[in-house]
């Protein structure tokens, strides 16, 4: 199930699900230490009668407050004839997640109802020795196992904290949890369990006919007992209606800081863009790394998640957030980079949000032989990322900083991490993470990462340092053109795949292989690319009336068809945005641009109602699959709007005849028009 809303503030992540039960709480980093186990249950006590909030008798709607990072939520029961409004935020300043909930009574007659709030905490991710207590100095409930706390309270216009709960044992032989004792109404006031526990609290609301009351709820997070109650006494001083105003005030300042004129967008465009800006930002963790998705239901069946760092995707996440204005995003990103690669020069596979190396299927060895466990491509990417950012910032201070550990020590490494006959990279893992070989996206991005290594050796007048990379760039763009060019079909291919320990051309059409023009390897509007980006569309665009593009052919993951559907694979959105990028770097005329708008508005069809995007979606349905949100659907959302605004812009400033003059000599992608040294 997606995540249909997910708010954070860099240390405390909050994510709901489609039913608005919290599904995952992180904390102390985005993504890391996921303190959700069951999901947390939200319910309403009404004459007699009970019902969760998840539960088919509610009409829910999930979404956000416009152009911010809180929630707008409601929820309708005609059966017990009540409506709830909630808002939900997490505050910018602490580490506390705030709750509104206005409740209005759709009777004509007065009547008092119960708020119930169940909670699944299992603290560092097991259920194992957590204890649940009531604290009578707070009035409040603790859930708590060595370093992390979580203080849970609320408040009613009768006063603040809890007066009626109940703190039991969960999934232990017939123990359901607390939430069973709820549904009678009333709780049993047990006031602690140890071990495998839930807590549910109850806030009784009075109603005037047809009227409305408001309550809140909030959880503090932090390591200690002292901590959480100081929490617990700031939103009491400062009260939960101010925290809401100004996180919401704080987010729609920020995601309109730029003070741009975006009237040229469509406002439906607009709006996911905003949007995008917010969900990249609510991945991305006060330590700098920028997490693929928090979204913890990808676990069932895998064993695994995408609350990680790939070194690949944060790059372009953080490029685009980059080209958009928010360069403390790529700063960042940057200096999370210069404190995990390796004294090698080379990123792993990727890495938790507090720089820890992280879990892998990338094997050392390989028969019986030790190899690098390596995407060359991430290692690449991060060097170009801090070429663009010097591009738009001018910092040179900040580049004289990471210059040595994130350009010269990967440079040498890529330079030197060749085949001397091909002059191409050695095998390492594909972008798709999932064969070795040598790909036309991989050397697409060692090529454009020591292109800008030698830019940025030129900043400290290093010449023969630029001198050696522009000749090694120089070697494997040629030698990309003698191996991995296709002249049979026009295209290049995907690359030259390891079988036992020989490299055999693969012939795949494949998506990545837009990185030959995004990268600036070559112009978008040569004979190549073109021909590499028409097999992509004709080739791997879905035939159903989802469409979309798929990664390549016969793309089984995920998959929700049968094996003999003739749909190339799931559509993809960055796959597809990915066509977008090609139609804004070659335009020569407004017109042009045109089917990069409807691409993004095709993205748009893809998006919840809340405009979180997936990873991908299903060829017959569309609806989401894998993970959601998806932070590199939302950034590459950001990348093409940007071209395309720079693009607009350029052109009528230039005009037709000029744009087609100056194609072959801009680079794909930049946020300025800057010519390519390989032009």
């Amino acid at each position: 199930m997606a995540r249909d809303l997910l708010i954070g503030n860099g240390s405390l992540v909050i994510g709901f699900d489609a039913a608005y039960r919290i599904a995952d709480v992180y904390f102390p980093h985005v993504g890391l230490e996921n303190h959700a186990g069951e999901r947390f249950r939200f319910g309403v006590s009404a004459d007699g009668a009970f019902s969760w909030v998840e539960s088919d008798q509610w009409q829910r709607t999930l979404t956000y407050l416009r152009e911010t990072n809180v929630t707008d939520v409601n929820c309708v029961n005609e059966d017990l004839g009540i409506r709830l409004r909630c808002y939900d935020v997490v505050d910018s300043e602490t580490n506390v997640y705030v709750r509104k909930i206005v409740v209005r009574n759709l009777r004509s007659e007065p009547r008092r109802v119960k708020l119930f709030f169940h909670h699944g905490f299992e603290l560092y991710g097991s259920p194992n020795a957590d204890t649940a207590m009531f604290d009578p100095d707070s009035a409040s409930i603790i859930h708590y196992k060595a370093k992390r706390y979580f203080l849970v309270s609320g408040a009613t216009d009768a006063g603040s904290g809890v007066s009626e709960y109940s703190c039991g044992r969960a999934g232990i032989d017939d123990s359901e949890g607390t939430w069973r004792d709820a549904e009678d109404g009333v709780l049993s006031m047990n006031a602690i369990q140890q071990g495998a526990v839930d807590s549910t609290i109850a806030f009784p609301v009075d109603l005037e006919p047809l009227g409305s009351q408001t309550a809140f709820y909030w959880i503090c997070a932090g390591a200690r007992y002292g901590e959480v109650r100081k929490l617990d006494q700031y939103v009491r001083e400062e009260t939960p209606a101010r925290i809401i105003a100004r996180t919401a005030s704080l987010w729609y300042t920020w995601v309109k800081k730029s003070a741009e004129d975006l009237s040229d967008l469509p406002e439906e465009i607009l709006d996911l863009y905003r949007r995008s800006l917010l969900v990249v930002q609510t991945h991305c963790d006060h330590a700098g790394g920028i997490v693929a998705a928090a979204d913890s239901d990808i676990e069932v069946g895998h064993n695994d998640h995408y609350a990680y760092v790939w070194p690949r995707d944060g790059s372009f996440v953080a490029d685009a957030m980059d080209r958009a204005g928010f360069h403390h995003i790529a700063r960042r990103f940057l200096q999370f980079a210069h404190g995990t690669i390796s004294n090698d020069g080379y990123f792993l596979h990727k890495y938790a949000p507090d720089g820890s190396v992280a879990s892998s299927w990338n094997p050392w060895v390989r028969d019986g032989k030790k190899q690098l466990p390596i995407q060359e491509d991430g290692t690449a990417l991060v060097v170009w990322l801090l070429a663009r950012h010097w591009d738009r910032t001018r910092d040179l201070e900040f580049i004289r900083g990471v210059y040595r550990r994130l350009v010269v020590q990967p440079a040498d490494f890529m330079a030197r991490f060749r085949d001397p006959e091909t002059h191409l990279p050695l095998p390492s893992f594909d972008m798709w993470e999932e064969r070795q070989g040598v790909f036309t996206f991989t050397s697409s991005a060692v090529c454009a990462a020591l292109q800008a290594a030698a830019d940025l050796a030129n900043l400290f007048n290093e010449q023969d340092r630029r001198t050696h990379y522009l000749q090694v760039a120089a070697e494997i763009r040629e030698a990309m053109v003698r191996h991995l060019w296709l002249e049979d079909e026009g295209r290049f291919a995907r690359g030259l795949t390891l079988h036992g320990d020989a490299l055999e051309l693969d012939r795949t059409v494949d998506a990545s292989t837009f990185a030959t023009f995004f990268l600036g390897v070559f112009a978008p509007d040569t004979a190549m690319v073109e021909g590499t980006m028409r097999a992509i569309r004709e080739t791997l665009w879905v035939q159903t009336e989802i469409g979309g593009v798929a990664r390549y052919a016969n793309d089984r993951y995920q998959s929700k068809v049968a094996n003999d559907d003739p749909v190339p694979g799931n559509p993809w959105l960055i796959c597809t945005l990915w066509l977008a990028e090609h139609a804004v770097a070659r335009a020569t005329s407004i017109a042009e641009l045109q089917s990069a708008l409807d691409l993004l508005r095709w993205v748009r069809a893809k998006a919840r109602p809340s405009l979180v995007l997936p990873e991908q979606v299903h060829p017959h349905t569309g609806a989401s699959l894998s993970v959601s949100p998806f932070s590199w659907s939302h950034a590459q959302v950001v990348s093409v709007v940007r071209g395309y605004l720079d693009r607009l812009h350029f052109l009528r400033r230039n005009g037709a005849e000029n744009a087609s003059r100056a194609q072959a000599k801009n680079v794909a992608g930049n946020s300025v028009d800057k010519p390519s040294s390989f032009s």
